[in-house]
């Protein structure tokens, strides 16, 4: 008996999509494969290869100078003095998806204040 691969092929299209899987799953079982293994090193190598275009700018301890890091926060972010040193005494992130030369200046900035940060 020949294969016929037209058959094959219309006997694949009339199953369900359970039907598939279950297909999918003994011939995994039968020849001791697995049909997600490619899929998954495929996604790992795509975005190790993308170079991060943007970052966060974090708070993480505002330091001995507090009020030099909030009136540096409130020159950055536009906040009010409250909101501001709300931000300060809990941490936070100062600026999300910034550009890496701006999240390097902020950082400076606040740094040179006396804050803790992290660029994310």
């Amino acid at each position: 008996m020949a294969f016929n691969r037209e058959q094959f092929i219309a006997d694949l299209e009339a199953m369900s999509v359970l039907e598939l899987r279950e297909l999918v799953t003994a011939l995994e079982e039968h020849f001791g494969v697995t049909a997600a293994a490619p899929v998954a090193v495929a996604a790992e190598a795509g975005p190790a290869a993308e170079e991060k275009t943007e970052f966060d700018v974090v708070l993480t301890a505002a330091g001995a100078n507090k009020i030099a890091v909030i009136k540096e926060v409130r020159a950055i972010t536009g906040l009010g003095l409250k909101e501001a040193k709300e931000l300060v005494d809990n941490g936070g992130v100062i600026k999300e998806a910034a550009a890496k030369e701006e999240a390097e200046a902020i950082k400076a900035k606040l740094t040179e204040a006396g804050a803790t940060i992290e660029v994310k």
